[in-house]
């Protein structure tokens, strides 16, 4: 397929720059993968849609202050923005500069932190930092929310608030899981109280989740990789339910990928590994039947990833739907629940 298959038209003013009112308060748009049939509900209904023994998978990635200001030896700005933390003093990191940096360049981050570049890993930089200070306390002290690149203000602090999942626990990620957003505690609680297991795992969301499809033919696009970690009790949670015929719900593209990334040998296993998969349509799902998540970028791999799940056609048509009756797209914006399809699961 070519990547100009997922282009739509998208009016700027449906992009949501700001949260709901409330965590629950957006609509949800359902799919049916196997008929295309659409429904348009509230999220605030969510529970409503699920069972006693079905479980549902969290991502508790945690996002972290990745937006870094500063500037080169010579005076020249830059802004870094870490990909992944390495250890207490060094990291991978975009780098944005009038020039790109060689190795050996010193930075000084909000004027007080040296940090040297020591290496490249292709499009990224590999950073240590001079000082006693670790990089995630630096980046409490002096870092900035790294809001998607489609959200036009700065963060403030309802950002700060509301750009994190109630339950993000473990610090990595530079985007949020974005579906994970539209839940509260009162509708966890009236979850459980139905009987649904509440499963997590942890996927450190990259800032390559928002970089352009380049190639024409699908195929040919190079998937960024993304750590994650997956609890043995998650995967008991989600063997008991398919032995039983429940149902297991991912919130979120990132849940998904984890899960189906560690089941590509067919059997689901626990651990901490690291996913490059990209999924297109013709992926034979392994372990999800529902997935919640927002409304994608087009031509964007979540896009094909959703449209994977729930067939090409379906979610051509979904998406039509979502932009003429005005829902909301983004990460800030209105949600998708999205029964699989048949015949691209096993």
């Amino acid at each position: 397929m070519r990547t100009q298959d997922f282009d739509f038209y998208l009016p700027d003013a449906l992009i949501a720059q700001y949260p709901a009112k409330t965590r629950s308060a957006s609509r949800l748009l359902r799919l049916d993968g196997d008929n295309g049939h659409l429904s348009d509900a509230q999220f605030a209904q969510f529970d409503d849609f699920h069972q006693a023994g079905d479980v549902i998978v969290f991502n508790d990635t945690r996002v972290i202050k990745a937006r870094l200001f500063g500037k080169k030896a010579s005076g020249g700005a830059v802004e870094l923005m870490i990909e992944r933390v390495l250890g207490d003093h060094e990291a991978l990191t975009q780098i944005r500069a009038s020039r790109a940096p060689k190795v050996g360049s010193k930075l000084f981050i909000a004027e007080q932190f040296e940090v040297e570049v020591i290496g490249r890993k292709a499009d990224l930089f590999h950073i240590k930092l001079r000082c006693q200070t670790p990089v995630y306390a630096l980046l409490e002290q002096v870092g900035h929310l790294p809001l998607p690149p489609y959200i036009t203000h700065e963060a403030v602090a309802e950002d700060e608030t509301r750009y994190q999942t109630v339950f993000a626990k473990h610090a990595g990620a530079v985007a949020a899981p974005t579906a994970g957003l539209h839940f509260d505690d009162a509708m966890l609680d009236r979850l459980r109280q139905r009987g649904v297991t509440i499963a997590y795992i942890t996927l450190h969301v990259g800032a390559g989740t928002f970089q352009p499809v380049k190639a024409d033919n699908i195929l040919e696009h190079t998937m960024h990789s993304e750590v994650y970690h997956i609890p043995a009790e998650t995967v008991a949670a989600i063997q008991l339910a398919q032995q039983q015929g429940k149902k297991v719900t991912a919130v979120g593209t990132t849940a998904l990928r984890a899960l189906e990334s560690a089941a590509v040998s067919g059997q689901l296993t626990a651990g901490h590994n690291e996913t490059n998969i990209f999924i297109t349509p013709g992926f034979q799902f392994k372990v999800v039947d529902r997935l919640l998540t927002n409304f994608h970028l087009p031509k964007s791999t979540l896009l094909m990833l959703v449209s994977a799940f729930a067939g090409f056609d379906h979610v051509k048509h979904a998406y039509q739907h979502a932009v003429a009756h005005e829902y909301r797209f983004f990460s800030y914006g209105d949600a998708m629940l999205i029964d699989r399809a048949s015949g691209v699961g096993t």
